[in-house]
């Protein structure tokens, strides 16, 4: 497959006082351009620290990560991370926090070059009327607006979200949804998103990576989403695959908790398209 981003094995243990705790072992995964991809399991299991890995916010222990051919050092610009907090400057304005990002990517850019790239973006996420706006005057979920919008206007090769409707109310949260599909659909980003949320993961992702539970969690299942794009949620939730297709999710993170014989297995999976984890990661 097309490895344009490449997870190879990665692992992180954590020490505190005299002891070590191994939270992902030997966790791979291979995302293609322009795919969206959701990572998903039960609170604790590891979905953000390989986000972090994977941002260069974390040292890698154990394997590497390769984006577009290079090895992933550290931190850097070639990666726009949007976290369940916006984590915006309060002095700033909305403008103001774009226009700071986009900076320090196009330091060369002139002031009106970066004030109209700040403002197509936030244009792209509805907050044209509050460019002028500090974030305290904001409500959180167009605090998050101001986040993605950040996040898209630095042009990454790489989106990196984690949980980032998480805080947010129902409402809002699938308003946000709709925003990401649009943004996604004109840029073709290639993501990545740590979620604890089923539906919201099967609206957003082409396909959803499924996390034992740790420690030493790992990817334990790789589940294809067949809907078309663009997406329309009602479109989504009607078609006859959406609920044996959440039936396999939901089964496989009950069954971290509780598990079962094979046999026991909910005849919900017969028809769905399963990648191997093992051929996908290590070939």
């Amino acid at each position: 497959m097309n490895k344009y981003l490449e997870i190879f094995r990665v692992g992180k243990s954590f020490r505190r006082d005299t002891q070590v705790t191994r939270v992902v072992a030997d966790f791979s995964l291979n995302v293609r351009e322009g795919e969206f991809v959701s990572l998903i399991g039960h609170s604790g299991c590891g979905k953000s620290t390989v986000l972090s890995m994977v941002a260069g916010l974390l040292p890698i222990d154990e394997g590497g990560v390769v984006l577009s051919g290079r090895e992933i050092a550290g931190p850097g610009p070639d990666r726009g991370v949007v976290f369940q907090s916006p984590c915006l400057l309060p002095w700033l304005t909305v403008l103001g926090n774009v226009v700071l990002a986009v900076k320090c990517v196009k330091p060369k850019a002139t002031r009106a070059q970066l004030r109209d790239t700040a403002a197509y973006y936030l244009d792209l996420v509805g907050l044209t009327d509050c460019l002028d706006n500090k974030p305290r005057e904001l409500s959180q979920g167009m605090c998050q607006r101001v986040g993605l919008a950040r996040a898209f206007a630095l042009d990454p090769k790489l989106l990196l979200l984690d949980e980032p409707f998480g805080m947010l109310d129902s409402l809002t949260r699938l308003e946000l949804q709709q925003v990401l599909v649009e943004l996604i659909a004109a840029s073709k980003k290639t993501t990545l998103m740590v979620t604890h949320d089923v539906d919201e993961s099967l609206f957003l992702s082409d396909r959803i990576a499924l996390m034992t539970s740790g420690p030493e969690a790992t990817l334990g299942q790789l589940v294809e989403v067949p809907f078309a794009r663009p997406r329309e949620r009602r479109v989504v939730l009607e078609d006859p695959r959406y609920d044996p297709l959440r039936d396999v999710l939901i089964d496989f993170l009950e069954a971290q908790v509780h598990p079962r014989p094979r046999a026991d297995k909910a005849p919900a999976a017969e028809g769905i398209r399963f990648t191997n984890p093992a051929e996908q990661g290590v070939s």
